[in-house]
């Protein structure tokens, strides 16, 4: 691996022989031969070039608390498999034609096959739970999977809400975001048979690393750098932290602007420059930085309850890294 990789790049060569079987599962359960619509669909968003951080933490945690065998393997890409079917329901629900700067599969299929798909890859993915043998693993998983539909239907509900606070934000960011994180590590734990505190241990680095992950997605998305074009959270009006903040400190025009772009959902020509000018006006911007770099820390603080391994270092620049690619 090279010497100025970036942290996920060192982890993910770290974990090679595990990705590489994480990989074959994904794709011999990924198969159907009733309908070949499945296979097409999810080869599509499987090979979009995601970093695949969320099945790394399970074979991450899993390889630091000692695990030995294939259980790991099979719940990393029950993981995956959950995260990929939320890509696909999300992308119909926000009406998405690019994710990672390729077209979606509602675009190039249509809603029907995305959501179908989701909806295999959620079956497949139990599947894959119930294979371990643990009902604290299904326990776990499934509470996620629950969760995540709970935090996208509160931020539907949130949405072009100016009422809508901080707490709220936070419910909706652990939902569809940190609840995946922490499953995943915690997983890691239990399927090595790791003490109670170090589950505890991981799930805490887990849920940290999500809401500081989502708070950093929250910011790139004024900087252009997703694949998906500048300010969509603002065409969508969602109510992401940056935009809550602002409208906190808004008054007079600055809170009519909101009013009418987020609240009434009218926007014109030249909004989005004025709103990501208001952002850097009232430091909204620089405020959630600070707060994604309270969560790294806590994630980071939450390894330190864990045995020194190679794996703790790389989770460790890992926290670091999420909220660094904002800069």
């Amino acid at each position: 691996m090279a010497a100025g990789a970036k942290p996920h790049e060192r982890l993910a060569g770290a974990l090679a022989d595990e990705l590489t079987q994480v990989d074959a599962v994904i794709r011999a359960r990924m198969a159907s031969e009733n309908a070949p619509r499945i296979p097409e669909v999810t080869a599509h968003l499987v090979g979009g070039g995601g970093k695949r951080i969320r099945p790394m933490l399970t074979v991450a945690s899993a390889r630091m608390m000692g695990h030995r065998g294939t259980g790991a393997i099979n719940l990393a890409a029950a993981v995956e498999f959950i995260h990929t079917a939320t890509l696909l329901h999300d992308d119909v629900v926000d009406e998405s034609g690019q994710r990672r700067g390729r077209p979606t599969a509602n675009l190039l299929w249509d809603n029907k096959s995305s959501v179908l798909v989701g909806d295999y890859l959620f079956a497949r993915s139990f599947q894959l739970m119930v294979e371990a043998g643990s009902l604290q693993v299904l326990d776990i998983l499934s509470n996620a999977a629950a969760t995540i539909a709970e935090g996208e239907v509160l931020q539907l509900t949130a949405t072009g809400d100016l009422a809508a606070a901080e707490d709220t934000y936070l419910k909706i960011v652990r939902g569809k975001t940190a609840a995946l994180f922490s499953a995943a590590t915690e997983v890691g734990g239990v399927v090595s048979d790791a003490p109670d505190a170090e589950i505890r241990a991981l799930w805490t680095y887990g849920d940290a690393l999500g809401v500081a992950f989502q708070m950093a997605d929250d910011l790139i998305d004024w900087l252009d750098r997703t694949g998906k074009g500048r300010g969509d959270d603002f065409r969508e009006r969602k109510m992401t932290l940056p935009i809550i903040r602002a409208v906190a400190r808004a008054s007079g025009e600055d809170r009519a602007f909101w009013e009418r772009t987020i609240g009434k959902g009218r926007q014109e020509e030249g909004d989005l420059e004025h709103a990501a000018a208001l952002l850097e006006r009232t430091e909204a911007l620089a405020s959630v930085r600070r707060t994604a770099l309270a969560w790294a820390e806590t994630a980071k603080e939450a390894l330190e309850h864990l045995p020194p391994h190679e794996m703790r270092d790389m989770l460790s620049d890992l926290a670091d890294y999420v909220v660094e690619r904002i800069v």
